[in-house]
């Protein structure tokens, strides 16, 4: 549970550095590069941990990238519905369904 709890920390970070500065229409792109490398070090600083931890405790390297990517696609629909203002279409709905396809199938014995 701690792995995921930091995996969920490391990438609210991640979403914020890599697509906050979309609507930040008057930045230099210098600006936005180093705004989101110092938004970037805080969620290495849990994602680091988060994988470590994970496999520590017996999850494979292909389970931590797929649960890693489930929650970065969770985290960023709310994001981009909440900051970016766009529609959560029923395709990615549909997208979401197949993936979680992909993790039933990724922890099945």
């Amino acid at each position: 549970m701690r792995t995921i709890i930091l995996l969920i920390g490391s990438n609210v970070f991640m979403t914020f550095a890599w697509y906050y500065h979309l609507k930040q229409d008057g930045w230099p792109l210098w600006k936005a590069i180093v705004l989101s490398w110092f938004i970037a070090l805080f969620e290495y600083s849990l994602m680091v941990p988060a994988n470590r931890l994970g496999y520590a405790n017996g999850l494979s390297g292909f389970q931590l990238k797929l649960i890693q990517e489930i929650i970065t696609l969770v985290v960023f629909a709310v994001f981009a519905v909440i900051y970016l203002k766009e529609p959560l279409q029923w395709k990615y709905l549909v997208s979401f369904c197949f993936l979680l396809g992909a993790v039933y199938f990724m922890f099945k014995k």
